[in-house]
């Protein structure tokens, strides 16, 4: 693979200018774990709990997505370190196969998975901040449109919501913020990061504290660690479909179950090969590049696996919707599915925060929640437009895209990917934005990993 002509494309051409190095080892870190913790962690368990109900069914999702999110990182180390050059895996991708290749990730990077998982971020921001505030939040429907194509037989109605108004706010807001300078945007996601961080290890803490307090959970997860998911709703589903066409064990419906509910745990781990995007902006890029996604997916991974733990040790993993306490809801039917929500409000009556206010664990985990988003839209936002700023200098996407402003970012491809990120918001839900992301983005990453 040939990459001498990959740096003198970026800086051959008229009007190109320079970015600017100012991130080093821990911003980029701290930009790979920013972009990777957003929402995910704290909700998707639900959904996995209740597809394979069984605490080992559950943690064995998480660390088989924490291997291939550590084997790819480590692969795209190796191409980061042969290709540090703004554009990432558009580049890895131009480089290893054709301008082709490179044109149509990049392209779909543009249309659905980096604007599309923008989209879904800010919704979920909007949907947490409806905790604190209702009338800000996508319950809140604000204009209801009725319309009905030539194929349709009834009607359908498409919603506004104020979650949606907000979740635009957020995206317009950080979308400037980044037109400021890389400086403005490392900052913010510096804070962010580690802000989230700090909350999610605290999540891990007082779930164990829980556990100190109450071993039941503990009990009962480990009674029936593995043999849960051959009585979920879904696998019934999964076996009456794939009986009809040949017969299967067990065992093999299970693990068709288990990976259908990983798209939920490799959204929430996705978005760390962002930080390559940036590369033209990363001090002594060879080095630092490689270690920040070894260090920065690590770290992520641990802590999402130690918050499934300490999920676990505090809550069952089966419990009943028709119950009001936390405890008896267990993890698969977690209220609105926040299941860290649920660890707060166990542990709440156990250290007293209850007595600061009866809503103290849902309000924190909002908040939590709503700066784990906050820090995670801003890193996408960042590193997204480095890309396209590198496929039009190849001519692959707008001509203006392809110049830096007076401050050294690409101010028009920020401005381009917020205006489309703004409109993917309406698109439809949290959930239906995961499934166009997911499908897209691991096409074109299996891809980019085969051309080691």
């Amino acid at each position: 693979m040939s990459t001498a002509g990959v740096s003198s494309r970026e800086s051959s051409s008229p009007g190109a200018g320079h970015f600017q190095q100012r991130l080093g080892l821990f911003d980029s870190t701290m930009l790979v774990a920013g972009a990777m913790i957003g929402s995910g962690i704290f909700i998707v368990s639900a959904e996995i709990a209740r597809d394979l109900g069984s605490a080992g069914w559950l943690l064995a999702v998480w660390v088989v997505t924490g291997i291939m999110t550590i084997a790819g990182a480590l692969s795209y180390a190796e191409l980061a370190a042969m290709m540090p050059h703004a554009g990432g895996q558009y580049v890895y991708l131009r480089e290893a196969y054709s301008p082709f290749w490179g044109f149509l990730y990049g392209w779909t990077l543009f249309l659905v998975i980096q604007t599309g998982t923008i989209a879904a971020v800010g919704v979920s921001f909007a949907k947490f901040l409806g905790v604190l505030v209702p009338s800000l939040g996508t319950n809140n429907v604000l204009l209801p449109i009725a319309y009905r194509w030539p194929w349709m037989t009834e009607s359908a109605v498409f919603n506004i919501s104020a979650g949606q108004c907000v979740a635009v706010v957020v995206i317009g807001f950080l979308s400037w913020l980044n037109c400021l300078g890389v400086r403005e945007g490392k900052w913010t996601q510096n804070t962010f990061t580690v802000a989230k961080t700090l909350a999610l290890i605290a999540i891990i803490l007082l779930g164990f504290a829980v556990a100190f307090a109450d071993p039941r959970a503990i009990e009962m997860n480990m009674a029936d660690v593995w043999g849960g998911a051959i009585r979920t709703e879904r696998f019934y589903q999964v076996s009456e479909k794939v009986q009809k066409f040949f017969s299967v064990g067990p065992a093999l419906v299970v693990l068709m179950v288990a990976g259908g509910s990983m798209v939920g745990s490799l959204f929430s781990a996705d978005a760390w090969n962002n930080v390559t995007f940036t590369a033209g902006e990363v001090k002594n890029p060879r080095r630092n590049l490689p270690l920040s996604l070894a260090v920065g997916t690590g770290m992520v991974i641990l802590l999402y696996i130690l918050a499934n733990v300490s999920y676990l040790v505090s809550l069952p993993v089966q419990g009943s919707a028709h119950t009001s306490t936390a405890f008896e809801r267990g993890i698969n039917h977690a209220q609105d599915d926040r299941v860290a929500t649920a660890v707060m409000e166990r542990v709440s009556p156990i250290l007293g925060l209850d007595q600061i206010s009866p809503n103290f664990g849902p309000a924190f985990m909002a908040v939590a929640i709503m700066v784990s988003t906050f820090g995670c839209a801003n890193g996408l936002i960042l590193a997204g437009a480095r890309l396209y700023y590198a496929m039009a200098r190849d001519g692959l996407f707008f001509q203006s895209v392809g110049r830096l402003n007076a401050r050294g970012v690409p101010a028009i491809g920020l401005v381009l990917q917020g205006i489309w990120a703004a409109l993917l918001t309406f698109s439809g839900t949290y959930n239906q934005l995961l499934d166009y992301v997911i499908f897209a983005c691991s096409s074109s990453m299996m891809t980019a990993r085969a051309s080691m």
